[in-house]
């Protein structure tokens, strides 16, 4: 977008909308968090016509605002100043606040304009930029699961399903798993989300009560830009979150927040058109895949172990990995089974695509769609056909798969750490850095000395 277009698109914003006084500005990290800062209306314009100058530690912070040295985001370069820009089209205003607000997303650029290989979203956009270049375009969909939790702990010191804003019920017990009745519970509360949503050209689509207490899920439409998709997960964590608080229950994006209950996914669908806007995954028998599928299926497969630190980030990412949980434990697949990490749902053939099931709902959806994307770059260009389908209950069987995928939090990071694809994938500093910021969590965690510790070991040894 040309910068008179961007300042035509800031001067209509403020004149349809005269009673909005201040915008938050956002950037997402390597974690997905929107950091940033609160400007005033008059402010906003000279944004959009010269930036805004931030320090380049911003991207070289852990998941709590830490700097992390190793990245070499801090100190070994002064840091210094680098430059925030709008993104077009980005520019909403927040539902249900008060006084109104807005709010503007911004990407990341050095002094001199040139985008920077460690914004997330940048290296997501330079991909689909070489993908475009060969004729190539995407479809594609995350879907976001999320608790509802109290704001109050339980009587052990754990989290606990809210109760309903209609009725006050709850139950630790019952999944109330698609419960119409259990969502007309939360209706107030999804309302505004839904109508948040609007406002901000989110196509949000069908919500569900998941297989949890207090865990829902709602879906977006496909839309035909994964930068928008990826863009709008983000913008409904922040609009869920701040409409829950709104009405006095927690928005919890955990991956397992509860122990004995199912996690959260993001679950992400992909599909890739050619330039006369054919999907190269469409077989005409539906019980087949065609060589493009089946190669993107191989590529996905090949790199998922090296890959898992995308997909499971953090330390409680962890926790959602296990048999019988709806989340994949080995890098297989199947036509429309739920039990597999790939699944090719049930569809007309013109509608064929890839259910990525692996990605926790902590994951930075830039980074996910990138690694998803580059994976199945590699499938094409080194033709890797994908394994045997699996059938069936896949917890059941034993994987014949040579692409094995760590098991803990520690194995993935040092998997990732000598990975090429992943080093080729996010860019040489983006992986520099991602890599430095989770070791430093990751050894923020080990040396904590939790209340289970206490528990098992205080009186027992």
């Amino acid at each position: 977008m040309k910068k008179n277009s961007y300042i035509l698109e800031a001067q209509s914003f403020l004149k349809n909308n005269p009673d909005i006084k201040s915008f938050d500005i956002v950037m997402h990290d390597c974690n997905g968090i929107g950091r940033g800062k609160i400007i005033r209306r008059n402010e906003l314009i000279k944004i959009y016509k010269s930036g805004r100058q931030f320090p380049l530690s911003l991207m070289g912070m852990d998941i709590t605002g830490e700097d992390v040295p190793e990245t070499g985001l801090i100190f070994n370069q002064g840091d210094g100043d680098i430059k925030a820009w709008p993104i077009p089209s980005s520019l909403k205003p927040i539902h249900k606040s008060k006084p109104a607000r807005g709010e503007l997303f911004m990407n990341m650029h050095d002094i001199k304009g040139n985008k920077l290989s460690t914004d997330p979203r940048n290296q997501l956009e330079k991909k689909i930029g070489e993908f475009k270049k060969k004729g190539i375009s995407f479809r594609a969909a995350f879907e976001l699961e999320f608790f509802l939790v109290s704001n109050e702990l339980d009587e052990y010191g754990k989290l606990k399903p809210a109760k309903s804003i209609i009725g006050k019920k709850s139950s630790r017990r019952k999944t109330d798993v698609y419960s119409v009745d259990n969502l007309h519970g939360m209706l107030p509360l999804f309302d505004d989300i839904y109508e948040a949503s609007v406002l901000a050209n989110i196509d949000a689509e069908t919500i569900i009560s998941e297989y949890a207490p207090g865990q829902y899920e709602l879906t977006l439409k496909h839309q035909n830009s994964i930068l928008k998709a990826a863009d709008d997960i983000l913008r409904l964590k922040r609009i869920i979150r701040a409409q829950a608080r709104l009405h006095g229950v927690t928005a919890c994006f955990m991956p397992k927040p509860m122990e004995d209950v199912s996690g959260s996914g993001m679950h992400f669908h992909i599909s890739l058109y050619n330039k006369k806007n054919k999907n190269i995954f469409a077989e005409k028998n539906q019980k087949k895949i065609n060589k493009y599928l089946s190669y993107a299926l191989g590529g996905l497969s090949k790199t998922m172990g090296e890959s898992m630190l995308i997909f499971a980030p953090n330390a409680n990412s962890w926790r959602r990995f296990i048999k019988g949980s709806y989340a994949p434990i080995s890098p297989n697949w199947g036509i429309d089974n739920r039990s597999v990490a790939f699944r090719i749902p049930s569809s007309d053939v013109q509608n064929t695509r890839i259910e990525h099931r692996v990605s926790g709902v902590d994951a930075n959806p830039y980074l996910v769609a990138l690694t998803v994307v580059s994976a199945i770059e590699k499938g094409f260009k080194n033709k890797i056909d994908a394994e045997r389908q699996t059938t069936g209950n896949s917890y059941l069987k034993k994987t014949s798969s040579k692409n094995k995928i760590p098991t803990d939090w520690n194995s993935s990071i040092n998997l990732s750490k000598k990975s090429l694809f992943l080093k080729e994938t996010l860019g040489p500093e983006l992986h520099k850095a991602f890599i430095a910021i989770k070791e430093m969590e990751y050894n923020k965690v080990a040396s904590t000395v939790s209340e289970l510790d206490i528990d098992l070991y205080l009186n027992a040894i």
